[in-house]
């Protein structure tokens, strides 16, 4: 019974110290966190158009965005002023307003102006012209912006696949086909994959926030030039 009693209380004292190692051990470990910046260098090569694609959505989307948005101001005053000077007769004093104004609807306008006397089709025409003309100038670059949303997450995808490529290498020549192997290299490659959708992501967005900007500014132009056509032909009537 007393050999009992001192086998039990060895075992226990064996179990208290081993906890006390193991506790001792795990205060002693650095504490491992994720930092982006190293994140961003173990995602490798793939890393470097993925970046380059992210700084030029953005530079594309704030500049369209800042340009989109100084063209679509509101230009009610502009067409009070133009509606002001036709029936008063000063054709000089509106063409000068609609130059002033530095903007696709005065430019518009001030074509239709220059071509008062001749057939309201060929006004028409011409203010149509302008403005597909403005449109187009403010489209530009929109295009790349959808492109960046396309090709971002497959570079993503091409850097964890290269990354699987490795890992599988890196077993045949080691025969190391440890848990900690597979995981701590794929986690590593999937920093790709996330950094190209996430990119992806945020240009596509940015791609359709721009083209409902445009179409918007579209359709306010089509309303002031009908506006403008309407006013032309009082005269006539």
């Amino acid at each position: 019974m007393t050999l009992l009693f001192f086998q039990t209380t060895d075992s226990v004292n064996k179990i208290i110290d081993t906890a006390k190692h193991a506790g001792v051990q795990m205060a002693q470990a650095p504490d491992q966190e994720i930092h982006f910046g190293d994140l961003i260098i173990k995602g490798g090569w793939v890393m470097i158009p993925i970046g380059i694609l992210a700084v030029l959505g953005l530079v594309i989307f704030f500049e369209r965005y800042f340009t989109i948005r100084k063209a679509s101001k509101n230009e009610s005053n502009l067409m009070i002023q133009v509606r002001s000077s036709i029936h008063t007769g000063n054709l000089e004093s509106a063409i000068a307003i609609c130059r002033n104004s530095n903007t696709p609807l005065g430019r518009m306008l001030q074509k239709g102006l220059l071509r008062i006397g001749r057939p309201i089709k060929d006004i028409e025409g011409a203010i149509e012209n302008v403005g597909k003309l403005e449109v187009s100038k403010l489209e530009k670059n929109i295009g790349i912006l959808g492109i960046v949303a396309g090709i971002a997450p497959m570079f993503g995808f091409l850097g964890t696949i290269i990354g699987v490529i490795k890992i599988f290498f890196d077993i045949s020549k080691t025969d190391n086909f440890s848990i900690g192997v597979i995981s701590g290299g794929l986690y590593v490659k999937m920093i790709t994959s996330a950094a190209g959708l996430t990119v992806g992501i945020v240009a596509y967005v940015g791609y359709h926030i721009l083209n409902m900007m445009v179409e918007r500014l579209i359709l306010n132009l089509e309303t002031d030039a009908i506006e403008f056509i309407d006013l032309l032909e009082e005269p006539s009537k």
